[in-house]
């Protein structure tokens, strides 16, 4: 949703580097071009005023005059105001000390709200809680359909009843349900309308008052733009919230309602909807998402979905297979696969520090370029894949044949797997990659090449050179 955004920002930093000293001047060209991205965006007037100010206010003070690298101190400074405009600290949803946990979700018709019902329902039941889905929306009999299909696949009971009337008695009567079954977390999905009005306002309050909530969550669609703050303002006026859920993230709109709602409404967003997919739903951290948007990537929610997707023995036996040199074409699908549970390639790749650098002028990386390794990979013997060297060129055409491609595809694989093989085996023997720490065992073999360890080169003995200084005399 961003790299619109984040391109223009990085353009008008890059404008600062090699300057040794700044003057008024250079920072309101850089933060003139800034309020233009931040505009095309679609961020709120309100909140483009405050973060420019802020900016200049501190890029034009002593803070930046005396430090060495002025440049990157405008960005710091640049990425904290960010931060703070996107709503500071982030804030994790509250749980009542007395179960069950009411959490009701508000918003408009079309902004996700019922989809993101069985996400956090599923994000939830990850925690060790465990939820329970009321489908209050009455007026949409898709939506209460939807909401089971969603239990279903999530695998967590619902209170829906096709016949009932009163959303304000169903809301009620599913606190006694979630005592009788021990269910500790309640979320209620209330009706939405295709645009604000007075009727809707006054039922999702009437509930409000009914099962006082410890959470009331709005759903925004991110891509609705200035437009999401006019609702944000209105629901907040009319029935209050604790928390803003922002849906459809990963859409291909500008953003502006990510970076202006926070700041303008005052609450906190707590989670974001970032593909269609169930467990495509985070927990919103604004130093991240700052991060992302000046394109210094995302190393800690990489990292979380590594740690989500992989299970430790599982990583320790790739690692001892790497180090012994073991690794073959099997762990390779295998690694492929737990890659693909962690989300879209691409979007992995842009969370890696100085990746966006190396994607420019790339196409879209293809997903589905794993579905043909995989068919590749799957139409070979068990002791192909555990020897790729006995591969040779009639099994090539078979294994062409079997998986419905061509040989240069196979040949294409077998490159792919020999540099990942290499780029493994160079992480595990100290090489390491640019911008990531080499894997070094406990015993302190494979010394990184940045750091301290020396080159262990082979030299001659010293007695040789004493030998040498001996015939010279003579």
């Amino acid at each position: 949703m961003f790299d619109s955004l984040t391109d223009r920002l990085e353009a008008a930093f890059r404008r600062l580097r090699g300057s040794g000293r700044l003057s008024e001047d250079d920072v309101d060209e850089v933060l003139k071009e800034v309020r233009l991205a931040l505009l095309e965006a679609d961020v709120h007037l309100q909140t483009v005023r405050h973060f420019v100010s802020r900016v200049r206010e501190r890029a034009v003070g002593e803070e930046v005059t005396r430090t060495l690298t002025p440049a990157q101190q405008v960005v710091k400074i640049v990425n904290e105001e960010l931060v703070g405009i996107l709503g500071g600290d982030s804030e994790p949803l509250k749980f009542s000390q007395r179960p069950p946990t009411v959490i009701m979700l508000a918003g408009l018709q079309g902004s996700g709200k019922t989809t993101a019902a069985g996400k956090l329902a599923l994000q939830i039941k990850k925690g060790g809680r465990r939820p329970l889905l009321v489908a209050c929306d009455l007026r949409r009999p898709a939506a209460i359909e939807q909401l089971k299909l969603l239990a279903e696949q999530v695998g967590v009971p619902v209170v829906a009843d096709e016949a009932a009337t009163d959303p304000v008695a169903l809301a009620k009567s599913s606190l006694e349900v979630a005592r009788e079954q021990g269910r500790d977390v309640i979320i209620v999905d209330t009706a939405g309308r295709l645009h604000i009005d007075e009727e809707m306002m006054a039922e999702a309050a009437a509930i409000r008052d009914t099962v006082n909530p410890t959470e009331t969550l709005l759903v925004v669609d991110a891509m609705t733009g200035q437009d999401a703050v006019n609702v944000a303002t209105s629901f907040l006026e009319k029935v209050d919230y604790s928390g803003i859920i922002l849906s459809k993230l990963d859409g291909d709109a500008r953003g502006g309602a990510a970076l202006s709602i926070a700041h303008v409404s005052g609450r906190p967003v707590k989670f974001a909807s970032v593909g269609e997919k169930l467990d495509e739903f985070e927990p919103f951290h604004p130093d991240r998402m700052a991060s992302r948007i000046l394109g210094m990537g995302d190393v800690l929610t990489l990292i979380e979905k590594a740690e989500e997707a992989y299970e430790e023995e599982e990583a320790a036996a790739l690692e001892e297979k790497m180090r012994k040199g073991k690794f073959d074409l099997q762990d390779f699908l295998d690694q492929m696969r737990q890659l693909k549970k962690m989300g879209s390639l691409g979007g992995l790749l842009k969370m890696i520090p100085g990746m966006r650098q190396h994607m420019r002028g790339m196409q879209d990386v293809d997903d589905d370029a794993l579905k043909h390794t995989q068919a590749v990979i799957l139409s070979m013997t068990a002791a192909e894949r555990s020897e790729p060297k006995i591969i040779d060129a009639s099994r090539k055409k078979r294994i062409a044949r079997g998986c419905g491609m061509t040989v240069n595809d196979v040949n294409a694989l077998l490159r792919q797997f020999d540099q990942a093989k290499q780029m493994m085996k160079a992480m595990v023997g100290g090489g390491g990659m640019p911008g990531v720490p080499a894997v070094t065992s406990k015993s302190g073999g494979g010394q990184s090449r940045s750091g301290s360890g020396k080159d262990k080169r082979p030299h001659r003995p010293k007695t040789h050179h004493k030998n040498k200084k001996k015939k010279r005399k003579k």
